[in-house]
């Protein structure tokens, strides 16, 4: 129980601080960060339940004002922006990322955590993000894909790729490390 609570605050603390990393802002006014990064990692590495835990502690604490997100933002204003569907989506993602690592049995650890970050990190997230701009623009479907997934597309690869790699580093470093694995044969 108390190492959960360490792994869950050391991966919030993780995609605080990858927010930190210099940002790219797009003429949309959403930043480009290596912050999703972290929700891949979370789950890849954690698995499903801690993963997300990790995610929606970093979206409770955004909430109550700290200021984590890239650029210094936080607090409850950021949630009414059209992109708050990002935020909502964070903890599915990590959820959804450690739920694939889980039921893969068997394999490259890091090829199954760059496919996990793909269907999680960034299908489900979209899942989520896309539907909530659709609403809270108002926007068509069109717009949405183009403004909402179009430009993060290249970047969410290249960061589910990374996510394969350090997992599958891990896995070969200290195999008992990759939370998401336990009892898995590889």
């Amino acid at each position: 129980m108390e190492r959960n609570v360490v792994m869950i605050a050391l991966f919030t603390a993780l995609i605080a601080a990858l927010g930190l990393l210099p940002k790219l802002t797009l003429a949309s006014g959403i930043p480009i960060t290596a912050q999703s990064m972290g929700f891949m990692l979370a789950g890849a590495i954690l698995g499903a339940k801690r993963g997300a835990l990790a995610a929606l502690l970093f979206v409770v604490l955004v909430a109550a004002g700290l200021p984590l997100l890239a650029g210094g933002r936080g607090g409850l204003g950021v949630f009414a922006s059209p992109w708050a569907g990002f935020y909502y989506g964070f903890p599915l993602a990590a959820f959804v990322t450690g739920l694939v690592m889980e039921r893969w049995k068997g394999g490259n650890v890091g090829l199954i955590a760059g496919i996990a970050a793909v269907i999680g990190g960034i299908g489900a997230l979209y899942l989520v993000a896309v539907p909530y701009y659709i609403i809270a623009k108002p926007a068509g479907l069109g717009e949405s894909l183009l403004v909402v997934m179009a430009p993060f597309m290249p970047g969410d690869l290249i960061k589910a790729v990374i996510t394969g790699l350090i997992t599958g580093a891990l896995y070969k470093a200290r195999p008992s490390s990759i939370l998401s694995r336990a009892g898995v044969a590889a």
